[in-house]
């Protein structure tokens, strides 16, 4: 294969237990809108969403995920907000969703709030920091103090991590990477 190409993730589809229920907290919560929404040619239901005009889709659920199935094989769906104020507001709401496992994490490269959305995906809210750590990284992240603090707090961890850089340099190297 050539490179260089252009790929650009588009999209996933995940299977859902209660249709309904999933769609009314992606929604809701999360604000996707639904595109489209119709039968699979099983006879089961199937919900687009999206959060981007630009995209038809961005989200799809389809029923037919078995309710007594054991392992979940969607290891994390992640999704950027905006501001570190909008994280923190989410990590307040979550509290009153029908979610699990709330936790705050910084991972040195991102500043995130993980939790289990209605049947049991981890979830992903995230905001970029400018720094690299390497991964993984899970550092138990304080969302009760202030912006300020939590700024100055996680770029103090940042920097303590063996092969810290700042973003840009990283970026310059993973640039690099791809061009080979």
């Amino acid at each position: 294969m050539t490179r260089p190409f252009s790929l650009a993730f588009s999209h996933v589809g995940i299977f859902v237990t209660n249709l309904d229920r999933m769609v009314d907290f992606y929604t809701r919560f999360l604000g996707f809108v639904v595109s489209d929404r119709g039968s699979t040619s099983g006879g089961g239901g199937i919900v687009f969403m999206t959060r981007d005009p630009a995209e038809h889709h961005q989200l799809v659920m389809a029923s037919g995920r078995p309710a007594d199935t054991p392992f979940n094989v969607v290891n994390q769906m992640s999704f950027r907000v905006d501001s570190l104020k909008t994280l923190k507001e989410m990590h307040t709401a979550l509290k009153n969703e029908p979610v699990t496992d709330v936790v705050p994490i910084s991972h040195g490269n991102a500043l995130s709030v993980y939790f289990r959305d209605p049947e049991g995906n981890r979830v992903e809210l995230l905001i970029d920091t400018p720094w690299y750590v390497p991964q993984p990284h899970r550092v138990p992240l304080d969302l009760s103090k202030s912006e300020d603090e939590i700024w100055s707090w996680a770029e103090q961890r940042a920097r303590a991590t063996p092969g810290f850089k700042p973003r840009a340099e990283w970026q310059a190297d993973i640039t690099h990477k791809l061009a080979r």
